[in-house]
């Protein structure tokens, strides 16, 4: 449990300063959070991949190309993103 400043005994700077250590920490554990449910998410794409998405040899299909399509232009769009190139590209 953490103590909160009085707001009426303790100067504004110092109060000022309290939020905003308290709003950075809010939003490093939110960072770590978010980071946690990516590499989760990360780590199933890449267990399903190794395993060829569940598609026996003799099932694949132009359905199944489709299936992949569909995940490698989402998958696309993020890359994109995250390093500035495609639509991103400056």
């Amino acid at each position: 449990m953490t103590t909160r400043l009085n707001p009426i005994t303790t100067p504004r700077h110092q109060l000022r300063a309290e939020k905003a250590r308290r709003n950075k920490e809010a939003a490093l554990a939110a960072f770590i959070g978010k980071k946690t449910e990516i590499d989760e998410m990360l780590a199933r794409l890449q267990a399903l991949s190794d395993d060829h998405f569940n598609c026996a040899p003799d099932e694949a299909g132009w359905a199944m190309v489709g299936t992949l399509e569909h995940y490698a232009s989402l998958l696309k769009r993020i890359t994109d993103s995250a390093f500035g190139e495609g639509e991103h590209a400056e």
